[in-house]
């Protein structure tokens, strides 16, 4: 049978196709599984857990197709609301399972996998001023710099958040968390977090100024690299961000920002944000001869954005989001995921609930738009790199039964070994979340 893109979303929407609920989430679902432990329900453990699985196609050079399948996210998150002063979370679960890293309960060959499955979030909460201010501990997510930078999994307006927005994984933190204390809260309609945290011992290198002189192939002068300072008093990650919501304003009770409310809404926020690790990369300028003597760089991220929801008429809405992101993080440096580091980063996306198909689903056509121009590309042949991606989610429950397709179009930049030619796929994902 000869397989098509088209053959396989109607496929799909057919074994998958159930009563679509009005809300942005299914009327079964209520916020969870939640606990009440008082009469009046202000006290609570609510219990949340989701899956995503993602099936990708792209093209070989027979003209024929590959699939990959991959369980993109499984999660387990449980907070609790114990008075009106505290609150604990907890949030564990794994990423990116593929058959490279799945294993057994016995003891699998080495580079098998089967480790994937970690602490995301460990972190309690007291309101010093509750709603004005508010402190908190652990390993968390309240995040600089971008609304991006605290993205929900759960909503996502499009398949998945650009890999770019979180731009420190693998440099400083532990999967876009840090471990440190957060201050956050709101004065009228401006909304603030701001956190001082630890830098992770970096994985890439080794952790320290020793490994990066080990030897010359780790030597690059005019380059800098994300390193985790062995000073006193040195890596601590400074983050903050605000914005200013002009219209309904959102809940803030967790860290998670959404993706779309499906135009269930009346939101207009403007937003600004920092990312700054204290000595976090190092770099050799030419003619160094002294290799023990690196010039250290203060890595600094800084953003401004804007996010808009509109009901359109009464059975549609409207989704948009902006950014434009500037990563100072030293000569060249390159790092972290998706084509990230020094240099900008323009990104858009937008997307339209459309009415609901009666007793089926409702569907939301979205497009977005990433755009690189980064210091370390200047010299190649092509200096920056693209990316669009053309999607639609069809809600089956709300976020809480959906699926999403969504062709991406990308254009790398050059390479020494010339030009690395554009490239295409087409991802489809099923989440199930409770």
């Amino acid at each position: 049978m000869r397989f098509t893109y088209k053959s396989l979303l109607v496929g799909l929407l057919l074994i998958f196709g159930v009563q679509m609920a009005t809300a942005q989430y299914s009327d079964e679902y209520t916020g969870g599984l939640k606990m009440s432990l008082n009469e009046d329900g202000s006290k609570y453990v609510r219990i949340l857990m989701w899956h995503q699985a993602w099936a990708t196609f792209t093209g070989d050079d027979n003209g024929g197709v590959n699939t990959d399948f991959m369980l993109r996210r499984s999660r387990f998150l449980a907070f609790a609301q114990i008075s009106k002063r505290f609150i604990i979370l907890t949030h564990f679960g794994l990423n990116n399972m593929g058959p490279g890293q799945m294993g057994t309960a016995a003891p699998v060959p080495s580079g098998s996998g089967n480790g994937r499955f970690f602490m995301h979030d460990a972190w309690g909460e007291f309101a010093v001023v509750p709603g004005y201010l508010h402190v908190g501990g652990g390993l968390h997510y309240w995040n600089g710099y971008s609304r991006l930078n605290n993205q929900s999994t759960l909503n996502f307006l499009t398949l998945d958040a650009p890999g770019h927005n979180w731009s420190n994984i693998g440099t400083s933190d532990q999967f876009a968390r840090h471990l440190g204390f957060y201050a956050k809260g709101r004065a009228g309609k401006l909304e603030y977090r701001f956190s001082v945290n630890e830098a992770i011992d970096n994985p890439l290198l080794g952790g320290s100024m020793d490994n990066i002189l080990m030897g010359d192939s780790i030597i690059t002068t005019n380059k800098a690299v994300y390193r985790n300072p062995n000073d006193p008093g040195g890596g601590k990650v400074v983050t903050g961000y605000v914005n200013y919501q002009f219209l309904d304003k959102e809940g803030n009770t967790l860290p998670f920002y959404v993706g779309t409310y499906m135009g269930k809404k009346r939101i207009f926020n403007v937003g600004a944000g920092f990312f700054h690790h204290r000595e976090g990369a190092a770099y050799f300028e030419d003619g160094t001869t002294n290799f023990n003597d690196p010039t250290l760089v203060n890595p600094t991220s800084l953003a401004v954005d804007v996010f808009a929801e509109m009901p359109i008429g009464k059975d549609m809405g409207f989704t948009g989001y902006a950014s434009f992101v500037n990563h100072g993080w030293g000569p060249n440096l390159t790092g972290g995921l998706d084509e990230v580091g020094t240099g900008n980063i323009l990104y858009a996306q937008a997307g339209i609930a459309l009415p609901e198909i009666e007793d089926m689903m409702q569907v939301q056509p979205y497009v977005h738009y990433t755009h690189r121009d980064l210091e370390a590309f200047e010299d190649m042949d092509k200096s920056t790199s693209s990316r669009l991606g053309v999607g639609a989610n069809f809600f089956l429950e709300g976020h809480n039964l959906k699926i999403t397709a969504e062709y991406q179009f990308i254009s790398p930049v050059s390479s020494d070994a010339g030009n690395v030619p554009t490239s295409d796929l087409f991802r489809v994902q099923f989440m199930t979340f409770l």
